[in-house]
């Protein structure tokens, strides 16, 4: 029988064929002798092999009882394809749920081990506590931090407790909510400067206005409270060229605080202590000093960490990093490319004015040894062979001196380019300093020690300065800059440290 109605099916082809030679059909009746041959040949392909068709009009010639598996010897055979699986049923999209701010994936309780027993869930869920709540929660939960024994992001020598960040971090990831002012005229307020020595503050300031996870339009849900100015938009604003005369600064924002305090019932709740500022600029310690709640209680994330003015108040302030960004398209410019050692000519680097108390002393001593090349500035008889940041690259380690203030861009442009960083800033708080362990991949000399300094660079064994320079590597990403921050840079690790300083204040009940 299958031979058969193969035989007929083809005969059925073979005759159409035949007859569209001899005399061509208009194109309407064409079509439709096609679609009738089609239609045939596709049912008797059915019959032969017992599928079912889909086709409307072939299930309306043919359908599925006209072909009883019991009637055919075809059925009967070892092989029965009928008994093959079923298509699956159809894809039903399911809507894509909106990405909300204020909502984030919920933390489960954790135990000794660091793993997710959700035992604490019902018990102890974040998601149902005030935010006051909420950072005693965080700040209980980081105290008891699971053990971090060996993370594939973090490189656990760069901390001072790696654990306790680890856990930090995660809290602040999922609970941490800022509400931003919109308060504030420009160019002072929401205009930032992305470029030179100072960026740090414009930079943040952009994409913290930018974020959506940590950003809330309710602040009645937020835990901390920006303050979204620029230090030094004020001074490019207000301050008269040469009068030395720092006050219609402080005044100014001093009048920007008593507005926001009059205005919204926030500040006078904690008297500003969960509002916070991000300055680089030199004089950012000293715009506040006109307000004392602002100078006294408020966070502030600042380049000038100076410690001996009393403005800077180490474990509530953070020490913000000074990055000097040349491009800001491409803020990553240069970065990485050391030298192997076995290549770095210089034992240390050191190029730029010599204004300050420090430089000086560096170049009176150090400024004609051969090793150290100490320069006023880099001259073009130098320049023009070696490149201030191929300096950086090719010496073992980069003096970075303060200048008239205690910071200095040179400590990030020397992990950017992979060289070791000297640092010599009595009472300078380094960045970060809460969470990194500097002494992994830094030499702190103190003012006093400039004299003796090349004694104590080539007392450094070789074995310690190959792991300082691991990890002036290892440390790179948590000091990189990008248009879409990504986990654990630079961004996010400056809210972090707000975060972290904010949870310190917290006092938990016994």
């Amino acid at each position: 029988m299958a031979a058969s109605l193969m035989t007929a099916a083809v005969d059925l082809k073979a005759a159409a064929a035949r007859r569209l030679r001899r005399g061509r059909p208009p194109a309407a009746i064409w079509k439709r002798r096609m679609l009738a041959i089609a239609l045939l040949a596709t049912a008797i392909t059915a019959v032969l092999t017992g599928f079912v068709p889909l086709s409307p009009t072939i299930s309306l010639l043919f359908p599925p009882s006209t072909f009883p598996a019991s009637s055919s010897a075809y059925f009967n055979s070892s092989v029965s394809l009928l008994s093959v699986t079923p298509p699956p049923p159809p894809l039903i999209r399911q809507p894509i749920p909106k990405r909300t701010a204020s909502r984030p994936p919920p933390i489960r309780n954790r135990g000794s081990a660091g793993v997710n027993s959700g035992a604490g869930d019902a018990k102890e869920s974040y998601l149902s506590m005030s935010p006051d709540e909420q950072l005693r929660y965080a700040k209980r939960e980081i105290e008891n931090a699971p053990l971090v024994v060996d993370d594939p992001e973090l490189f656990a020598p760069l901390f001072r407790n790696v654990s306790v960040f680890k856990r930090s971090y995660e809290l602040m990831e999922r609970i941490l909510k800022v509400y931003i002012y919109e308060d504030g005229p420009t160019p002072i307020f929401h205009t930032p400067e992305l470029q030179g020595i100072y960026a740090s503050e414009g930079w943040f300031m952009k994409l913290m206005e930018e974020n959506w996870r940590f950003v809330v339009t309710n602040p009645s849900k937020a835990h901390l409270f920006y303050l979204p100015y620029s230090s030094r938009q004020l001074g490019l604003t207000l301050y008269v060229r040469n009068s030395h005369n720092l006050r219609p600064l402080s005044l100014f924002l001093r009048d920007y605080v008593n507005m926001i305090a009059a205005k919204y019932p926030f500040w006078n709740r904690t008297r500003g202590a969960d509002h916070f500022l991000v300055a680089c600029h030199d004089w950012g310690p000293y715009t506040t000093t006109a307000h004392e709640e602002l100078r006294e209680n408020t966070i502030k994330a600042l380049c000038n960490a100076d410690v001996s003015e009393g403005i800077f108040v180490r474990e509530k302030d953070v020490s913000l990093p000074e990055t000097t960004i040349r491009s800001p398209k491409n803020p990553l410019r240069n970065v990485g490319g050391g030298k192997p050692v076995s290549k770095r000519s210089f034992l240390a680097f050191y190029a730029g004015n010599m204004h300050g108390r420090v430089r000086p002393i560096l170049n009176k001593y150090w400024g004609d040894d051969e090793d150290m090349r100490i320069y006023r500035r880099l001259p073009n008889r130098v320049s023009k062979n070696m490149s201030y940041v191929q300096h950086m690259k090719s010496s073992k380690f980069c003096i970075c001196p303060m200048g008239y203030e205690v910071n200095s861009p040179r400590i990030v442009e020397a992990i950017y380019y992979e060289c070791v960083p000297v640092i010599i800033a009595d009472n300078f708080v380094l960045p970060f300093d809460e969470v990194f362990d500097w002494s992994a991949f830094a030499v702190v000399v103190a003012e006093q020690d400039i004299p003796n300094l090349k004694n104590i660079l080539l007392g450094i064994p070789l074995r310690r300065y190959m792991s300082m320079l691991a990890g002036v590597k290892m440390l790179q990403k948590h000091f990189l800059w990008h248009a879409k921050p990504l986990k654990y840079d630079i961004f996010h690790m400056i809210l972090h440290s707000i975060w972290f300083n904010r949870l310190n204040r917290i006092q938990l009940q016994q």
